[in-house]
């Protein structure tokens, strides 16, 4: 048996690795098993999950959805409110209401009529949720790196090995790490550049990117990343954003964070101490703080 395993989970692709061979079915089924209770919980396409199924009003969630939401909103909070969950209604106008690969080749233009309530109107005490009655909730910002770090580590206590977990681009460690580290390509599509480094210990990597989930209405390409300030996709300054930080929600929100802010990403991120990789429209690449000048891979 090997020591990566790779899958398909929710129109991206996923990866397992382990510092010990024969642990990776193991691995792989604990990880497996918590994507579909991640899932089951947060996923904006499923009718039938807990977020769907949410009314207006005062609710209790389950311990996993209320892992989920307190993780959106922390995030919301530490960006400024540059990533916010309550943009479910401007991605629904923005034609983005079905998993992506279900999405017409065009439609018609859109037509941005409402903003963005703001996380602010949305509250959560420990298990319990109050929704306003015009908040349509997306935690598709944040979700898939809370899964990646929730599930390495969940995984290496179980199991008691290195693990590493990638969910589409979001990478989270936990436990020992393999002799060198564990050795990340990152680079978001195959024309881009691309820079191999390396993960220590515990450490996480998440990248945020304007030219992977995009669909056409009116003929006009959209992107999926939401400013919350104008209901519309973020202007596509960048390519892809990479940020490496202790965990993968800190680095997915940063990197999110960094698509919105445009060409005011980099002082942001240097502001906060951040290590960061940004890739332009010409594909040059933009180094923030101590990311490392490797050689292209």
């Amino acid at each position: 048996m090997g020591t990566a395993c790779d899958f398909a989970i929710w129109s991206t692709t996923g990866r397992v690795a382990v510092t010990a061979p024969a642990a990776l079915g193991a691995v792989v089924e604990i990880v497996r098993s918590g994507l579909d209770e991640v899932e089951r919980a947060c996923s904006r396409f499923r009718p039938d999950s807990e977020l769907s199924m949410l009314t207006p009003g005062r609710s209790r969630l389950s311990p996993m959805l209320a892992d989920l939401m307190g993780t959106a909103l922390d995030a919301a909070e530490a960006s400024g409110g540059l990533v916010d969950p309550t943009v479910g209604s401007a991605l629904r106008e923005l034609g983005y209401d079905r998993s992506i690969e279900l999405l017409p080749a065009d439609g018609p233009p859109v037509q941005i009529s409402r903003s963005v309530p703001g996380w602010r109107r949305v509250h959560l005490y420990g298990d319990h949720l109050e929704l306003p009655r015009d908040v349509v909730l997306d935690l598709g910002a944040t979700a898939k790196a809370r899964a990646a770090d929730l599930l390495a580590h969940r995984a290496a206590d179980v199991v008691g090995v290195g693990v590493l977990v990638e969910i589409g681009g979001d990478i989270a460690t936990a436990g020992a790490t393999p002799d060198g580290g564990w050795q990340v390509l990152v680079r978001d599509t195959p024309d881009d550049p691309a820079c191999q480094v390396t993960l220590t210990e515990g450490a996480a990597v998440a990248t945020s990117s304007t030219v992977r989930r995009t669909w056409r209405r009116g003929g006009v390409r959209i992107h999926h990343v939401v400013d919350p300030r104008t209901a519309a996709p973020a202007a596509p300054v960048w390519r892809s954003a990479t940020v490496a930080a202790p965990t993968c929600v800190e680095a997915n929100t940063a990197s999110t964070a960094a698509i919105v802010l445009g060409r005011k990403a980099t002082g942001w991120l240097a502001d906060r101490g951040l290590t960061a990789r940004l890739v332009d429209q010409q594909r040059r690449v933009v180094r923030v703080g101590a990311w490392p000048r490797e050689a292209a891979a």
